[in-house]
């Protein structure tokens, strides 16, 4: 095991491993005990009471979270010369279709989100090997293939992020950064687990939400009372 640094083992013991914050606290806490010295990512772990392997069971979803996630997401939209400029316009960092198709078979994925047209997503086929296990496969589900493609890349740099259930039951999401105002942090926790809420499938029986952890990047996780959200 990693020996902790001095910064580290400050942090754990800021935290009580035996209690389970509000998510104003949470989000409190982990501003305090973030030790990188870059403005470390703020994620959200939840474990749900589902089997993924059920068709009836998979949680996926879309969030716009109301403060954005603090990161400049790369948008690549994939889309016919008469949609370039509109989506140029909108904010999109790489525009095209044939030169970046060619690009990502060649191993370039140099992108976060890709957006691009129903009558492109055939083109898109053979690079499933490339693009799914990166989670960069446009998905009608999640507002990435369409024929709006203005809208779609403005709602992915206002902080629309897409998250699903992976096969331990737990959904993983990133909802800021260390530097955000706690109401903010705490405002992004809430719509990202109300909007899980909303999403309970069901076939689920149970206890659907089992437990909650927010944590920054190399920080001590903090556990979420699942009670304490709106």
């Amino acid at each position: 095991m990693a020996k902790l640094t001095k910064k580290q083992k400050e942090a754990q013991a800021k935290v009580d491993g035996n209690k389970a914050y509000t998510v104003a606290e949470a989000a409190a806490l982990v501003k305090e005990v973030s030790t990188a010295n870059f403005d470390a990512s703020v994620d959200l772990a939840v474990r749900l009471n589902v089997d993924p392997r059920k068709a009836n069971q998979m949680v996926r979803g879309v969030v716009t979270l109301p403060h954005g996630t603090g990161k400049d997401v790369k948008v690549l939209a994939l889309v016919t010369p008469d949609k370039e400029e509109e989506a140029k316009a909108a904010g999109a960092d790489y525009v095209g279709l044939d030169e970046y198709l060619a690009k990502i078979k060649a191993g370039w994925t140099d992108v976060d989100v890709i957006i691009t047209m129903p009558a492109v997503m055939g083109k898109l086929g053979p690079l499933g090997r490339v693009l799914g296990p990166r989670g960069l496969m446009p998905n009608p589900k999640t507002g990435t293939v369409t024929m709006d493609v203005a809208k779609a890349v403005t709602d992915v740099k206002a902080g629309k992020i897409d998250f699903k259930v992976d096969k331990t039951g737990i959904v993983h999401a990133a909802v800021g950064k260390a530097s955000f105002d706690v109401d903010k942090l705490e405002g992004n926790i809430q719509e990202l687990l109300s909007t899980l809420v909303k999403l309970k499938p069901t076939a689920a029986k149970g206890v659907y939400i089992k437990s909650i952890y927010v944590s920054s990047t190399m920080s001590p996780g903090i556990q979420v009372d699942g009670k304490s959200f709106v």
